[in-house]
């Protein structure tokens, strides 16, 4: 089994790999700071984002495969990010309420040891319900908007905001698994062997 690393500073990504492969991986977060503004289209902006994270983590190294990860949330073929304030986390709410998004994640693999590097991204869609002032104002005082991509956390309290759902439920968890593992197996590397 090849050591894999991966570049997130996310609980739910390391909850949701741990779930693929077990607790065979590191993990090592990066110190690349996104920039939404540097692409227009979300796919390049996020392909472009965690193959920063994984070539960051990965100099150096001659034997690991490392794993990166960015997701952002568009509206109306706005990117939200992640927000750091409450005032963000309102203004991104307000932006998503009654509305359909799309979430798209960007996966980047690294083989340090064979010098190969595999890319992909997975996109779904995601129906937001209509939201009260009170809704938005009391999910904001949860503190679970914060560093959220879109300001919402499905697989949480969020979850009673989400009318329906079309694509990869684990994307908008964070991390795509079905499309990571079709990644890892670009590299020769297949989930089932890691026990």
């Amino acid at each position: 089994m090849r050591k894999i690393i991966l570049a997130s500073t996310s609980s739910r990504r390391r909850h949701l790999l741990e779930t693929l492969i077990g607790k065979n991986f590191e993990v090592k977060p990066a110190s690349y700071m996104e920039d939404n503004s540097l692409f227009a289209d979300p796919v390049q902006l996020v392909l472009h984002h965690s193959m920063e994270k994984a070539k960051e983590i990965s100099r150096g190294l001659e034997e690991e495969v490392v794993i990166a990860c960015d997701t952002v949330v568009v509206v109306e073929r706005e990117i939200l990010g992640k927000p750091s304030t409450e005032e963000s986390a309102r203004s991104m709410l307000k932006k998503i309420n009654n509305q359909l998004v799309e979430v798209v994640s960007g996966l980047a693999a690294i083989d340090t040891k064979f010098k190969k590097i595999n890319i992909n991204y997975e996109k779904t869609q995601v129906k937001i319900k209509l939201l009260t002032e009170k809704e938005i104002d009391d999910y904001i005082k949860t503190g679970e908007p914060i560093g959220k991509a879109g300001a919402f956390a499905i697989q949480e309290r969020a979850a009673q905001f989400i009318e329906k759902i079309n694509g990869c439920y684990f994307n908008v968890v964070g991390l795509p698994i079905y499309r990571l593992n079709i990644v890892l197996k670009g590299l020769g590397i297949y989930t089932l062997d890691y026990k």
